[in-house]
This record gives C-alpha cells, structure tokens and sequence, in this order.
C-alpha cells in the first residue's frame, strides 16, 4: 500500500472488509462490494483509486470509469474462481429451487467452524460501508 501511494500522488485506497487486518486499518475506505461500486460510480472524473477486493471486479469497474485511475491495490492477484462460476442462468436456477423447497448445493461444516463464520459474517455485516464509508486515513 505504501508503494502505490508513493507511485500514484493522490490516490485513494478502498478495500473490502475481508482484506487482512493490516491492509483494512490502512485503507483510506473499507466497505462491501456494493459500496466499493457505488463509491468508484460516484468518484470524480480524474481521480485516482487503488482497489483491494476480487480482481475481475476492479477490472470491471476500471472499465466502466475511463476517466479514473484505477489499479489493482495487491501485486499478487485475487482472483475468485467461485465467485466468477456465479451467472444469471445459475442463479435463477438456485432461486427457482429454492422457491420450490428444493435445497440444491447444501454445504454443511463442523458446528464450531459454523460459529466463527456466523460471527465474522455479523460483524461484516454490521460495518457500515453501504451507507457510510469506513475512514482509516487522516487529514
């Protein structure tokens, strides 16, 4: 993170809350996925962003704001083959089945494990990054 803000003057670094703890407490801002694409759809033409979530996210989002500077904030790169296996026709399907009272993809783990996650998923979700940015940096 150091690095790029000295390669990119003025840059803002947003990252998403499951970045690691060092990286999330040094972020200018900290949200979900919703907020990391409403803030870049609601940044300044010419502005400059440094980005640390899913990889083929912030290459979307590059892509949608040519009038941005927007890198990749991590030199090795986060790539979420799951997450990218996620399309509309799958997803209706899961819906539709769901709907239905069928339960298809049912993924179970040890009840202590289940805690945790619950917990982590809470707390996440507790952050207050759709409405309200997380700031890290000062002025």
């Amino acid at each position: 993170m150091d690095q790029v803000r000295e390669l990119v003057p003025g840059v803002q670094v947003l990252v998403h809350p499951e970045c690691i703890h060092e990286v999330v407490t040094k972020a200018d801002l900290v949200g979900s996925t919703e907020f990391i694409i409403h803030t870049i759809d609601a940044a300044p033409a010419g502005s400059a962003w440094a980005i640390g979530t899913e990889l083929n996210l912030v290459k979307r989002l590059a892509d949608a704001r040519p009038d941005l500077t927007i890198t990749y904030l991590d030199k090795a790169v986060c790539f979420c083959a799951t997450m990218n296996r996620i399309d509309l026709p799958h997803l209706v399907w899961t819906l539709e089945n769901l709907v239905a009272g069928n339960v298809n993809n049912r993924i179970e783990v040890h009840s202590d494990v289940a805690h945790w996650a619950r917990i982590a998923l809470d707390r996440m979700l507790a952050l207050p990054g759709a409405a309200t940015p997380t700031t890290n940096a000062t002025d």
